[in-house]
């Protein structure tokens, strides 16, 4: 009988609690959840789990690292990188889904070295949208144009903010300062937080604004031979203004102010007051809206493939829809590095999946399994504008 693989899942937020759910699930891992936080532990050893109390940013780290074999990375995106430093020179896989500001390609050499496997950004998107691309790349002679639409909403908006958030809103607040990357005409371009807003319809939702968010991450290296590429953040009309009048005032500002002699970070303070606007009841349904749009040249003809689903609150189990579609991308990636279908020492965002044979479907399986389905439509596209000159 071959021995459990050991899994140390570092963060107990709402993704990380139904990633260490779904993982425990599966006779084949072993499961221990590690978090500072004794009120997100206590629900998961309420449900049978082994959890354990500990600063992941201090030393109680290394002893959890040392009793496993891979590490799920679910930290803020404040404490990502450090933590995945961490755990490559720990000479443990890695299956991280933080979205930290850093350049995971900075890692690549020390993972090679140590000879681990560690597969970063493995979320909804980045992740299950680079997964797609990777995918759709090796299909095509040609890709001329990726955009990826996607967004963690309330199910039933209220206002003043019509906005919920479903994950760390450290990292929300992210999405909204820093700048965002993204490719035209072969160029990378840096825009702003919450530039180039657009409107777009999705059935059974109606009308959402779409904003530029820095989502493309790896692909700005890995797939650089695309000229037009996009990554957007949807939410329900009006809620980009008003956080754009915060951010203009300077509320989003990481920049420490002296206020009645104390120093404070305006963004600290905008934190403190918005969450409990920003904080889901419990039992609140929320969704998740994700569309990608893959344009190239397929079989010698453009055609235009569009991915997508929409995901709802699972009643049952009292799971947001982000923290599924998020973390359930995460724990099918977790499952396939345990089973042994993907191990390339160094740095690996899910687009490298798509080489690996049998990965990606791997996946998608995965998550249908978990009512996440994507559905799949084919256009025919009009050939390129040729240019010609007369004499």
């Amino acid at each position: 009988m071959s021995r459990k693989t050991r899994i140390a899942l570092l963060g107990a937020g709402r993704v990380g609690a139904a990633m260490a759910l779904d993982l425990a699930a599966d006779p084949g891992l072993e499961v221990v959840v590690a978090d500072r936080d004794e009120r997100a532990l206590a629900p998961l050893a309420a449900r049978g789990l082994a959890v354990r109390k500990a600063d992941l940013g201090g030393p109680g780290l290394d002893e959890i690292l040392a009793a496993c074999d891979l590490a799920v990375g679910a930290v803020p995106g404040y404490l990502g990188f450090a933590t995945a430093r961490r755990v490559i020179e720990a000479g443990r896989g890695l299956v991280d889904i933080s979205f930290f500001p850093e350049d995971a390609f900075a890692l690549d050499e020390l993972a090679r070295e140590r000879g681990v496997t560690a597969l970063v950004d493995c979320g909804v998107a980045p992740g299950l949208s680079n997964l797609l691309l990777g995918a759709v790349a090796a299909q095509m002679e040609r890709v001329e144009r990726f955009t990826c639409y996607v967004g963690g909403l309330p199910e039933h908006p209220q206002p003043p903010w019509e906005y919920k958030a479903p994950f760390s809103p450290v990292d929300v607040l992210e999405e909204y300062t820093r700048p965002a990357r993204y490719v035209r005409g072969g160029r990378i371009v840096t825009e702003p937080a919450l530039a180039g807003l657009e409107w777009r319809e999705f059935p059974g939702i109606g009308s959402l604004e779409a904003f530029l968010t820095d989502g493309l991450r790896s692909l700005l290296t890995t797939m650089p031979q695309i000229p037009e590429m996009r990554e957007l953040t949807l939410r329900y009309p009006g809620h980009v203004a008003k956080v754009q009048l915060l951010r203009d005032s300077g509320f989003l500002s990481s920049e420490a102010l002296e206020v009645s002699g104390t120093r404070v970070r305006p963004v600290d303070l905008a934190l403190r007051l918005l969450l409990p606007h920003w904080e889901f009841a419990p039992g609140e349904p929320d969704l998740t809206v994700f569309e990608v749009i893959v344009e190239g040249v397929e079989k010698g003809g453009r055609v235009r493939r569009v991915f997508f689903f929409l995901d709802r609150f699972d009643a049952a189990t009292g799971t947001l829809s982000m923290a599924r579609t998020t973390g359930y991308t995460g724990t099918a990636i977790v499952r396939l590095v345990a089973r042994g279908l993907f191990h390339r020492p160094g740095i690996h965002p899910p687009e490298h999946l798509a080489t690996a044979p049998g990965c990606v479907d791997f996946v998608l399986g995965e998550l249908a399994a978990r009512g996440i389905r994507l559905a799949e439509r084919r256009e025919s596209l009009p050939p390129a504008a040729t240019h010609s000159s007369s004499r």
